[in-house]
């Protein structure tokens, strides 16, 4: 069985969700933190060796302070970012083990996960090297100019907006961080190192937070996926308040 880790960035600034006291992966959801909820889905898989958090150097004092119970029960790493997300996935990558053959960077704030999901992405990966999450663009794309003015809309055919969980061989992402490439998420780094990257079509509900209108739309989402079928069993604190 292949050894899989798990980054979850969680460094981010938070700027567009408008809390003064959280930011959007602390926030409380459906009676646990957001990130928990991210979490959970991957602490229960038998080939998830290690969970790895990202979290901001500004926010490593309050992080501890309401959730150091978690990690330490629970075993996740904690790891503190850069101001770009590419640094803080660079520091997550320097801690993983060195049995673990594949990694999956997930989006601290994407807790909308369905088992099913989880498993056709590791899956993919595991087949190919390289695989994501993505749903397929349904709206009409308008290309705008600086004054807002419409200049022409663009195709949808064969567009796909990436989601997270990514997944990739360890040795090919820690390649593509050496080689200080640019991108906007982690599949476009394989990409560059001329690797291919399978997309496994997911649901638009594997939403991201990033409003307070996303936060209350996550949570009745969360009520329509099924439940994982073994969620951190017997836990002495599964509907406790070390879950908040």
């Amino acid at each position: 069985m292949s050894q899989f880790a798990v980054i979850l960035a969680a460094a981010g600034k938070s700027s567009r969700f408008r809390d003064d006291f959280y930011k959007k992966p602390f926030v409380v959801l459906d009676g646990k933190a957001v990130w928990l909820h991210s979490a959970e889905k991957f602490l229960n898989r038998k080939d998830v060796a290690q969970v790895v958090i990202v979290i901001s150097p500004d926010d490593r004092e309050d992080f501890y302070g309401k959730f150091g119970p978690n990690v330490t029960i629970l075993g996740i790493d904690v790891v503190t970012g850069g101001t770009e997300r590419r640094d803080s996935v660079a520091a997550a990558l320097a801690t993983i083990r060195s049995d673990i053959d594949f990694v999956a960077v997930h989006d601290a704030a994407r807790p909308c996960l369905a088992e099913q999901w989880i498993e056709s992405v590791f899956s993919a990966a595991e087949k190919t090297g390289a695989a994501i999450l993505a749903a397929p663009v349904t709206g009409t794309l308008k290309r705008v100019n600086a004054q807002n003015i419409i200049e022409g809309t663009v195709p949808r055919d064969r567009l796909w907006e990436a989601q997270t969980p990514q997944v990739f061989r360890r040795d090919w992402l820690a390649a593509a961080y050496e080689q200080q490439l640019a991108a906007t998420d982690d599949a476009q780094l394989i990409e560059q190192l001329g690797h291919p990257v399978t997309v496994v079509p997911c649901s638009s509900l594997n939403i991201k937070i990033t409003t307070q209108d996303d936060l209350r739309l996550a949570a009745q989402i969360l009520k329509a996926l099924p439940k994982p079928k073994n969620l951190i069993p017997n836990h002495p604190f599964a509907d406790g308040d070390l879950w908040r």
